[in-house]
């Protein structure tokens, strides 16, 4: 062979070299993060309210003419304060109608007031009972007897006891009231019309919420004139979904997020409603929904700037394990009805099974498949592909 053709072949060679080498696909720039052992929480998150445990309303007994109201939202109230005054009309007065009407009503509310005597007996029982229950099984647990389950159930059993018979004295307060109104309008009947002032009591200790009558004004029987409450004593509404709820139970923590403030507050499920409702998302879908009630736990000067009726989020924990293998969620991907990852491979992308326990928002529980330590692309998409080349850049924890 000629020395012109040799080099004529080597230059034919070195060329088909540079084009092979310029034309060779340049390695896709991925994100790719470790898997590891660690905590995985499984939950969802609602947007909920607040709202007074208690609200009383203030109404007129009788018709008549309210007098100006003074008071206003937020204004303290002690129970039996006088918080409106009424000037009932003389037809109100003298009507034979009427009078039955008011008798019937006071001999109901005796009878509200024995009832409401026994509830508040019955809910002194129910306490005692419940704090004994819970101080002998924290003496067990303090000696490991029982599980903390079982005692934190004692104790929500406590805290549910002693708010049942704050209510059970209040209601108990209020007919008692009631009872005074109605007997003092049939003492002061037949007088004319201006000489009578009934003076309408608060029916519980707290603040104006709202004011619905300025005032003055002609009023019906049963007219709302205010609504009094204590912002203390709020619990928590979320609706959840109804395959929500079922993953749900009473002594439940739940975390309240983004709520106005610095951090997180904490809650603790009390009830979940046992009948749901049709609700139109904001897309236009129909959901069935279920009412869930949560109390109030943890620092008080975060829940004391909250009032009635504020928007909050909830986050809800339906399962946790805190030594888990996990992988990152997003490094998973569907084929199949099967879960894959594409693991880096010494700069190789190489897509492999793997199955799927516990999936949560930023990670989920690996069963079988992959190794702690290995590292696998996140976010994949559709440029991946077995066996291409890669520039990796490691991920944010």
């Amino acid at each position: 062979m000629t020395r012109s053709r040799v080099l004529s072949i080597s230059a034919a060679l070195l060329l088909a070299a540079v084009l092979a080498w310029s034309f060779r696909p340049s390695p896709l720039l991925v994100e790719v993060r470790a898997v590891d052992r660690g905590p995985i929480e499984v939950g969802f998150e609602e947007e909920g309210r607040t709202r007074l445990k208690d609200r009383w309303l203030v109404a007129a007994p009788v018709a008549g003419t309210v007098r100006r109201v003074d008071l206003r939202e937020g204004d303290p109230v002690e129970i039996g304060q006088p918080v409106a005054e009424l000037e009932p009309s003389v037809a109100a007065l003298i009507d034979p109608a009427n009078r039955a009407r008011l008798l019937a009503e006071a001999a109901a509310a005796r009878d509200a007031v024995a009832a409401a005597g026994a509830r508040v007996r019955a809910a002194e029982t129910a306490a005692a009972l419940s704090r004994s229950e819970a101080r002998r099984i924290g003496e067990l647990a303090a000696r490991r007897l029982v599980a903390e389950s079982t005692l934190d159930a004692a104790r929500a059993a406590e805290r549910r006891d002693e708010a049942a018979l704050v209510a059970a004295r209040a209601d108990s307060a209020s007919a008692g009231h009631r009872l005074a109104s109605i007997e003092a309008l049939l003492a002061e009947e037949g007088r004319s019309g201006g000489a009578t002032v009934l003076r309408l009591p608060s029916p519980a200790t707290g603040v104006v919420i709202r004011r619905l009558i300025e005032g003055p004004s002609p009023v019906a029987v049963g007219t709302p004139i205010l609504e009094v409450g204590d912002p203390r004593e709020l619990e928590l509404v979320v609706e959840v979904l109804s395959t929500q709820a079922v993953a749900l139970e009473p002594g439940q923590a739940a975390r309240v997020l983004r709520w106005g403030g610095e951090g997180e507050l904490s809650a603790r499920v009390r009830r979940i409603e046992p009948g749901g409702f049709t609700k139109i998302s904001a897309l236009g879908v129909e959901e069935q929904r279920v009412r869930v009630l949560l109390d109030p736990e943890g620092s008080a000067s975060g829940w004391a700037t909250l009032g009635d009726g504020f928007r909050v989020e909830v986050a809800f924990v339906t399962w946790r394990r805190d030594d888990a293998l996990r992988v990152p969620a997003a490094a998973l991907y569907r084929s199949q009805g099967d879960w894959f990852v594409y693991v880096d491979d010494g700069g190789r992308a190489r897509s492999r099974q793997v199955g799927v326990g516990r999936r949560g928002a930023d990670w989920a529980e690996v069963l079988s498949g992959l190794a702690a330590g290995e590292r696998v692309v996140v976010f994949p998409d559709s440029r991946l592909a077995d066996g291409i080349r890669l520039a990796v850049v490691e991920g944010d924890r």
